[in-house]
Formats: structure tokens, C-alpha cells, sequence
């Protein structure tokens, strides 16, 4: 068998496998940084910090259990409890323009 009837018999293969391959560079390995990077963030979150949740409340972090958060929120400081989870980002985010 020579090169050409090789590529003839498995081009049809060498296509899915490359297929497969821009996805999982392009689309499943970005999402798992990004998985690990959020929770990173939320392990090393300390007392004092700033968080928005997925939510959009803003507040600093009064207390911190093992899955639950406690947040303090507004001048009169309001305290909500929060799952882990729930968190977004550190800091709080830029709204949208008006």
C-alpha cells in the first residue's frame, strides 16, 4: 500500500480526529482554566474581601464557613448569607453603560 492509497483509505478519520482536536483546544480546555481559576478565587477568599455574586450584590465578607459565606451589604449593613458558589468575582464589577 503506498501514501496515496493510505490517505485515500483514512482521510475520511484523519478529519474527525482533527475536528476533535480544535475542540477540545478551542472549547473544553479554555472552560476547565476557567473552572479552576473561579475556584481558586473562591478558596482564597478572606474576611474583609469585596465580592459580587452571580447575583450582582455587592458586599464585604463578615464571616466565611466551610460552603457558606457571610456578606455585609449597604450603610446599614445588612448581613445575607451566601452559598460559596454563588460567588462571581472578587471586587465589584463595572456595570453596564447607560
Amino acid at each position: 500500500m503506498n501514501i496515496q492509497e493510505f490517505f485515500a483509505q483514512y482521510s475520511q478519520y484523519f478529519f474527525l480526529i482533527v475536528i476533535v482536536v480544535v475542540f477540545y483546544f478551542f472549547l473544553i480546555r479554555p472552560e476547565q482554566k476557567r473552572k479552576k481559576d473561579i475556584t481558586k478565587m473562591r478558596n482564597e477568599l478572606l474576611v474583609g474581601d469585596e465580592i459580587t455574586t452571580i447575583g450582582g450584590v455587592v458586599g464585604k465578607i463578615v464571616t466565611i464557613k466551610e460552603d457558606t459565606v457571610t456578606l455585609e451589604t449597604g450603610s446599614d449593613r445588612t448581613k445575607l448569607v451566601f452559598m460559596r458558589w454563588a460567588i462571581s468575582s472578587k471586587g465589584a464589577q463595572a456595570t453596564e453603560g447607560k
